[in-house]
């Protein structure tokens, strides 16, 4: 017997899709704008995961530039036919507009790390599709949407089946399930003579649930259950939130698995703040007496410990990446050495600043997930700016609407105004450099505090996060020396702000050179501690 504790993948990874090959679990989760796109974890005893791929060139032309930010990949449904992996999945190009503009794809793989061939895409009616194999045929299920006035966003629940080698559709297109409640991420599975729909309700936030309908043909009619599966809607207080997006699994011994999304709220002052983005769950599932699915310790709620019958299989811990692959991610493309190189300067990173990090184009981001609510990052950094216009540093990151940077940069002497890129002073002065402390959030850019800094050594940065507080620092003559005051950390999340946010916060290392994408900064020891509560 093995105990796990959720959630099972902490920081950052939502949506997840869960299935069985033998005795490994494959889990998929969402990428959005980040590359790698759609992170692969496996596990032998579902408490302990490891990275183990991701589905490459998922993005056609290996690009998502331009998507807006929590656009890009979205929930990737993972399938298994016997012979090889299958995953659905959809590129949504805008968000929070009356028009789906998305493209479903489907690829597939004889190994989950092996070689995933090109996305070919097919009928694209709306987000969070899913495939359905049974006897030989492959159905794809999907949300559709009425973008006309006075039409329903989330218009029901459709299956069209596709071609298994040209995925071209064959026959019409079936109504599957309408619903005056948000319903959408479809999945479906056989089980003792019924077909059981089960589908994310209520939207991805505080709302959020699992609600199972069954029928008796494929094509249905399909019966809601009146009660849920999974919800915490009805208790604020319940350590896991936003509890929903399930799928269904059964287990060799014939037990049945529920994974699903999370989220860990702190509170606030300001309310309830979700840092750590939605997060991967695992629930223990029984059939009733009426063959509907329950949580086997009753009720709704998801629980924090699960017994599940597998021998425990520990992880030895992950080793620091020598490259720049997982857990490194960057935004809307891969790391190119164009751009990051960790092979020109052994044992350092040089990244090439680019556009600003407000672009949807070329960022120069390298970070990695937060997973806990105690964290402390550090790096330390070389680099020569000339101009304001030039920065590197240390960020804390969840979108360019949110969030925190300490950056090495270039600024007149102190008491002098800004005059633009070619001030050279009274006596022609060179400027300074210095330490910039700035925080964005969806009022603006603020600088919160400068630090003159000697450029002729390489200065380290860091950044404690308590709860809802991050606080930055750096080192000087070996002694951590604060800079600025505490700023809010829990802006970095799904829940603040009027926009929808479905990521996670981030922390990294960026540079831009917004004039002549020239200047490099190398990085050296870059460390990201999470602690556990």
């Amino acid at each position: 017997m093995t105990v796990l504790r959720n959630p099972v993948l902490r920081g950052f990874a939502p949506d997840p899709s869960l299935v069985r090959v033998g005795d490994w679990y494959y889990v998929a989760t969402s990428s959005f704008e980040w590359f790698p796109t759609i992170p692969l974890h496996r596990s032998r005893d579902l408490a302990h995961w490891e990275y183990a791929g991701h589905v490459q060139g998922a993005a056609p032309g290996n690009s998502l530039a331009g998507v807006p930010d929590s656009g890009g990949i979205w929930a990737p449904s993972l399938s298994w036919d016997g012979e090889r992996f299958w995953v659905a999945y959809t590129v949504v190009r805008s968000v929070g507009t009356p028009y789906f503009d998305l493209d479903t794809y489907v690829s597939t793989a004889t190994a989950i790390g092996g070689e995933w061939s090109a996305p070919r895409r097919v009928a694209s009616h709306g987000f969070d599709p899913a495939l359905f194999h049974e006897d030989g045929r492959l159905w794809l299920l999907n949300l559709q949407n009425d973008h006309r006035p006075g039409g329903a966003r989330f218009a029901g629940i459709v299956l069209t089946e596709l071609d298994r080698d040209t995925l071209t559709p064959v026959g019409e297109t079936h109504l599957l399930l309408q619903h005056d409640r948000l319903i959408e991420g479809p999945k479906l599975l056989r089980h003792d003579g019924w077909y059981h729909l089960v589908l994310a309700e209520g939207g991805t936030g505080w709302e959020h649930g699992v609600r199972v309908a069954r029928g008796k043909e494929l094509t249905g009619p399909y019966e809601l259950d009146e009660l849920p599966l999974l919800t915490t809607r009805d208790d604020p207080d319940l350590p896991l939130q936003k509890a929903g997006h399930g799928e269904l699994v059964e287990m060799p011994d014939g037990q049945w698995l529920l994974s699903h999304l999370t989220a860990r709220p702190l509170h606030t002052p300001r309310g309830r703040r979700c840092t750590l983005g939605r997060e991967t769950a695992i629930q223990a599932v029984t059939w009733d007496a009426d063959g509907r699915p329950r949580l086997r310790h009753g009720g709704w709620h998801p629980a924090v410990e699960v017994d599940v019958p597998t021998r425990p299989h520990p992880l030895p811990p992950a080793a620091p990446p020598a490259d720049l692959s997982w857990p490194w991610s960057t935004l809307r493309e891969p790391p190119d050495p164009s751009w990051a190189d960790a092979a020109v300067r052994p044992g350092w990173i040089r990244l090439r600043g680019r556009h600003g990090p407000e672009s949807r184009w070329a960022a120069s981001l390298l970070a990695q997930r937060v997973t806990e609510h105690r964290a402390e990052a550090e790096v330390t950094v070389e680099a020569r700016p000339v101009t304001f216009t030039q920065a590197a540093g240390l960020v804390l990151w969840y979108n360019p609407e949110a969030y925190l940077s300490l950056d090495l940069t270039w600024a007149e002497p102190a008491g002098e105004p800004q005059r633009g890129q070619q001030w050279r002073g009274t006596a022609g002065e060179g400027g300074r450099t210095v330490l910039s402390l700035v925080e964005r959030d969806e009022e603006g850019l603020r600088q919160v505090a400068v630090v003159d800094v000697a450029v002729d050594a390489p200065v380290t940065l860091g950044v404690t996060v308590e709860g809802a507080d991050a606080r930055f620092w750096y080192v000087r003559d070996g002694v951590r020396t604060a800079v600025g005051p505490a700023l809010d950390f829990s802006r970095l999340s799904d829940d603040h702000g009027s926009r929808l946010r479905f990521t996670g916060a981030m922390a990294g290392v960026h540079a831009r050179d917004l004039v002549d994408a020239a200047f490099t900064a190398d990085f050296t020891g870059f460390r990201l501690t999470c602690t556990p509560d």
